[in-house]
């Protein structure tokens, strides 16, 4: 098979950017997105012509690496996939397929297709994690868990960090992420006595690195990979207004 690619060019994120078309001829229709453009690089290396910079790593799904907006969807046109698992023949021949980078403020341009996602980690590392020392790992089932909970804490922590909810959103909100990556936390027991901290720091960064605010419409989770569900935002809005009134409490002089 063969189609047209538009490619968002830019060098950073100080000079500007514009769309440059090749063409991809004789493609496997079974080889993946990423695959398609490793041809196009060589492609491009060949005629003396610098490749085209994006991301990648794992190419499994796993990593979150590889994002970017493909026909203007974060992942491309498949649900629940991201763009590693996006094979070609989900596209026809001779189609023209338009990529771009990610576009949020928290989220400026490096190169291309490259964007630096370093605001997610210090979104993160503002509470994202347990300090407690667990020592070595303990035995099976010794904090015992209800499935439901088990469960839930699971589908949050599949979050693979790749950005697409930001990319989604018309507000370029960080809601989903957040939300998934304190709940997976605060759900479970071992979570519990830094819940209140772990969200207020996190909230606390996501504003200070940019992402914008939720309207709840949910773009987010119809464009996530892993299909993270929206009511981890309700459970972060309940968290953080639980979290806020207890601090005011302890602050407030007797």
């Amino acid at each position: 098979m063969n189609v047209k690619l538009r490619v968002w060019r830019q060098k950073n994120s100080e000079t500007e950017g514009r769309f440059e078309t090749y063409e991809a001829k004789n493609l496997n229709p079974n080889m993946s997105f990423l695959e398609m453009m490793d041809v196009v690089n060589e492609d491009l290396t060949d005629a003396g012509d610098e490749p085209i910079a994006f991301a990648h790593d794992c190419r499994e799904g796993i990593c979150g690496t590889c994002s970017c907006m493909i026909d203007g969807k974060p992942h491309g046109p498949e649900s629940g996939v991201a763009t590693c698992q996006t094979y070609m023949r989900t596209f026809k021949d001779g189609d023209t397929i338009t990529v771009e980078p990610f576009r949020a403020k928290a989220f400026p341009i490096v190169k291309d297709l490259v964007t630096d996602r370093a605001a997610f980690d210090k979104i993160q590392q503002a509470g994202g994690f347990i300090t407690v020392r667990t020592g070595a790992a303990p035995d099976a089932n010794s904090i015992p868990i209800g499935k439901e909970i088990a469960d839930l804490a699971m589908d949050a922590a599949a979050c693979i960090g790749c950005g697409a909810c930001v990319a989604a959103c018309k507000n370029a909100s960080a809601m989903l992420f957040v939300s998934a990556k304190a709940g997976q936390l605060n759900l479970l027991p071992q979570g519990q006595p830094e819940k209140d901290t772990r969200v207020l720091k996190m909230v606390a960064a996501m504003d200070e690195a940019g992402f914008g605010n939720c309207t709840n419409q949910y773009e987010c989770s119809a464009a996530c990979p892993k299909l993270i569900s929206e009511e981890f935002i309700s459970k972060l809005n309940r968290d953080f207004v639980g979290a806020t009134l207890r601090s005011a409490v302890k602050a407030k002089p007797l």
